[in-house]
């Protein structure tokens, strides 16, 4: 599966800091410091809808994690995932009768369009499930063969007891971890499960759904959290540097995936932070698919928004916080993208030196965007009030927010 194409990213002279970012595993901040090459996993879309404002919150932010570290004149080795065969998508197309194939390629295909379209850099490797299978299915069988996964009428489930750090990503009690498993596509209420929260790593093929070649575990398809593990361990390895994605993926989602890697491995932790964006709400409801209350990215352009204000909307809230998507909201971006627009188109300004390391100094604290757009909204100020003598400068602000916060002005 191919990615979308990049956007260039500027050259700023200087070199940026150290990525300070929350961990979700320890509840504080730490100091990322990756060695030349940099390596993050973070979960892709399950392709049934199109982008909406929730999922660009989430990208935007593990874009600027890349930013950030391309900065510091690193590598950056990101991996995305596509869940292009689950529950959700397979119940989709048979509500809307088509085939489960091409709605998953199209919504794919619009996906890649809206990221090229937020300038969000792409990953160097894109994955979808159903051609990870043949990577998956041996690490099923090899949790077997440890004793950490078991067969139930067809199907193996990983056994969660297996993995002295389970609970170690989220900090859950037993019963919050039930509720959300029941409500994040798990079956606690299952009978003859070892535990209710035991995830399931194949399942046997069911009448009417597409199934693959599993070897000893009969035919069948892969469970949601064994799909990135096999991805990322596959691509990137143990111990990489950030496992990125939506707070309700803290769990089960981060938890399953890394106690299944860690079992596997013997080896822990499977990323040195577990980093979670917010969620985005419309009318006073999170955003979600199952609600029906979303904004798209895609109806957005072709409403003629520009994605560059689009981006700015998502900047102007900090990633880790939850915040609602309003016409204000959008209004407010469009009116501070002219702003900037108009600030740079001329001549000269006042120096910009020391907002480029404002920029910096922001991201590098935990992402604050707030407190970077805060900085170029000053330098602008600036700017309309008296000028400034300063050629380089309105180039050099236009080169920084492109490079480090991905906005073309």
């Amino acid at each position: 599966m191919h990615a979308w194409p990049a956007s260039e990213v500027p050259a700023l002279p200087g070199q940026g800091r150290d990525l300070r970012i929350h961990d979700t595993a320890t509840g504080g901040l730490v100091t990322l410091q990756p060695g030349p090459v940099a390596r993050i996993y973070v979960c892709g879309i399950t392709p049934y809808d199109a982008t909406h404002m929730g999922h660009a919150a989430t990208y935007n932010a593990f874009d600027l994690v890349q930013r950030v570290w391309l900065d510091t004149k690193r590598q950056v080795h990101y991996v995305q995932n596509v869940t292009d065969v689950d529950d959700p998508l397979l119940e989709r197309a048979q509500r809307d009768h088509v085939d489960w194939v091409k709605l998953a390629e199209q919504e794919t295909a619009l996906f890649r369009e809206d990221m090229t379209a937020l300038r969000m850099l792409p990953p160097k490797h894109y994955i979808g499930a159903v051609e990870a299978i043949p990577g998956i299915v041996p690490l099923v069988e090899r949790l077997r063969d440890l004793g950490a996964a078991y067969e139930l009428d067809g199907d193996v489930y990983f056994s969660v007891e297996s993995d002295p750090h389970f609970g170690e990503v989220s900090h859950l009690d037993a019963a919050a971890m039930r509720l959300l498993s029941a409500e994040r596509g798990g079956d606690p209420d299952r009978p003859g499960k070892k535990n209710p929260l035991d995830p399931v790593l194949w399942m046997a093929a069911r009448e009417g759904e597409p199934s693959w070649d599993g070897g000893s575990l009969g035919r069948g398809r892969p469970g949601w959290h064994i799909e990135c593990v096999a991805i990322a361990l596959d691509h990137l390895g143990m111990g990489f540097d950030v496992q990125g994605g939506g707070s309700d993926l803290a769990f089960p989602h981060h938890e399953m995936g890394a106690s299944h890697a860690q079992v596997l491995t013997g080896e822990f932790p499977m990323a040195k932070a577990y980093v979670h964006a917010g969620m985005v709400a419309l009318d006073g409801e999170k955003m979600s698919k199952s609600k029906g209350n979303l904004v798209f990215v895609s109806r957005l352009r072709r409403d003629g928004v520009d994605p560059a204000a689009i981006r700015l909307a998502l900047l102007a809230h900090h990633y880790r916080s939850d915040w609602e998507w309003t016409d204000q909201v959008l209004q407010d971006a469009v009116a501070r993208l002219g702003r900037w627009r108009s600030a740079v188109s001329r001549p000269d300004g006042p120096s910009a030196d020391a907002l480029v390391e404002e920029i910096r100094e922001a991201l590098a604290e935990d992402l604050n965007t707030p407190a970077a757009l805060a900085a170029v909204d000053r330098w602008v100020a600036l700017q309309q009030e008296r000028g400034g003598t300063d050629t380089g400068a309105p180039g050099l602000v236009s080169r920084a927010v492109d490079a480090l916060l991905g906005v073309a002005v």
